[in-house]
């Protein structure tokens, strides 16, 4: 079988590297050379590749079962496998240390090695389509023949949009974020951490988190409602320094004689919670021989670092089905459902938790007129242990947001109490404004001083 992928990310060089090992001819189409022998890749049209991310145990698990040999080059490189104590549980293997570049690096290298599988520098025209099927890919004018074509070009893909419907379920979420990553000195050890990924701390109008990556790399993240405008100014170096040197936990991770910077502040852009399903553009059945794939489908914000695990995740069910006897021009229809079943309910969990989020970010109280989000229950299990008994599979992916369920009246009870949780220690929004219209207003004269 001949295929033909959109894009070279995680999602399509796993999925072509899998297929190829199969037997099957793959080319996969990006504009991107890859990283450089030396320098900073920049990853142009990736817009989230410098940010933080935080990568799950099903990374591991599917590249272990689907490309061993690159989950064996991404641990040469320095990705950190951690462990996770959960509370009545025990041991269980949670995360894995890395910056996005590290993991795409590991990628890029070892598909050089597959056999059957090619990575074509170019740009997508469009996507073929004649005899009520789709035959290939028009690459810089150039016609690419295939039996299959994956869309796996991520959030900000466009190829296959004259013949796949627009997405009808989120959109933006309301927040927005800045990050800038830096690394520890030579012996210094780590800052706070909630558990062996991340340090969260959330505050009245904000929220910060710190992902500790692969041999002393981290990266700092504040998000912010989108429509706070006075706090849009932490871009700026000096303003998100100033923020980092007055909330408690980033002013010790952040201490010049602790870490210093490796990039420039990053602004991270409004963050969307979407899902956009394999239908054709006016509601019709998939297009056969067209099949979306990763952020092409269910895109999540990064705070609960589920966007690599949830494309690797639909790769595998994807594998699955090409292995099936059918016709592999109409896997779109069986992976259709199987994503609307395993991959819209962790998009719509997103949409709650994030929208709740903001709301109270403006003032708003806990809403205790529906059900709470995800984000809530785990927080009352504070206040009763009992809910502890079923989170651990949905904290690591292995069972749905559902799963919340049964333990959702207990959270409901403590919050009808009247508690509520409570806020990290530091500046709440009022006071990080002021901290950062003065830094603001610093800035010309530290710059006419430096000159």
């Amino acid at each position: 079988m001949r295929i033909a992928v959109i894009g070279a990310g995680p999602a399509g060089l796993l999925l072509g590297a899998a297929l190829a090992r199969r037997g099957h001819g793959v080319v996969a189409v990006d504009r991107d050379p890859g990283p450089p022998v030396t320098g900073r890749w920049e990853r142009h049209g990736v817009m989230q590749f410098h940010h933080a991310h935080g990568f799950r145990a099903q990374v591991a698990e599917v590249l272990a079962e689907q490309w061993p040999q690159a989950l064996t080059t991404w641990m040469a490189l320095g990705a950190e496998p951690i462990v996770f104590d959960l509370p009545g549980v025990g041991p269980v293997a949670g995360a894995y240390r890395s910056r996005r570049d590290t993991f795409e690096r590991a990628l890029r290298a070892t598909s050089l090695d597959v056999p059957g599988l090619s990575v074509r520098r170019g740009h997508v025209d469009d996507v073929l389509f004649w005899g009520g099927r789709v035959r290939g890919l028009l690459v810089d004018g150039s016609r690419l023949e295939a039996d299959l074509v994956v869309d796996a070009s991520g959030r900000s893909g466009r190829a296959a949009d004259g013949l796949r419907a627009p997405s009808t379920v989120g959109g933006p979420c309301g927040m927005a974020y800045v990050d800038r990553q830096y690394r520890l000195r030579a012996g210094a050890e780590p800052g706070p951490m909630a558990n062996p990924l991340a340090w969260q701390a959330d505050f009245d109008g904000y929220q910060c988190i710190v992902f500790l990556h692969e041999r002393g790399y981290f990266s700092v993240l504040i998000v912010r409602p989108t429509a706070d405008a006075a706090l849009k100014d932490l871009r700026h170096r000096g303003a998100f320094e100033a923020a980092c040197r007055a909330i408690p936990g980033l002013s010790e991770w952040t201490d010049p004689g602790r870490a210093a910077p490796v990039t420039e502040v990053v602004p991270g852009g409004p963050l969307r919670n979407v899902y956009r399903t394999q239908r054709g553009v006016d509601g019709s059945p998939v297009v056969p021989g067209l099949v979306s794939v990763g952020d092409s489908v269910a895109t999540t914000t990064p705070t609960f670092g589920r966007g690599v695990a949830t494309t690797f995740t639909q790769v595998r069910a994807l594998l699955e089905l090409l292995d099936s006897d059918r016709d592999p021009a109409l896997v779109g229809e069986p992976f259709e459902a199987w994503c609307e079943q395993n991959m819209l309910p962790w998009v719509l969990d997103h949409m709650q938790m994030d929208g709740e989020l903001v709301r109270r970010w403006e003032g708003g109280d806990v809403d205790l007129s529906r059900r709470l989000p995800s984000d809530l229950i785990l927080a009352a299990a504070a206040r009763d242990p009992r809910i502890n008994e079923v989170t651990p599979g949905y904290v690591g992916m292995y069972r749905l947001p559902s799963s919340l369920d049964p333990v959702e009246p207990l959270a409901r009870a403590v919050y009808e109490t009247g508690w509520r949780p409570p806020y990290s220690p530091g500046p709440g929004r009022g006071e990080l404004v002021e901290i950062v219209s003065a830094a603001i207003r610093r800035a010309p004269a530290v710059a006419a001083s430096s000159a």
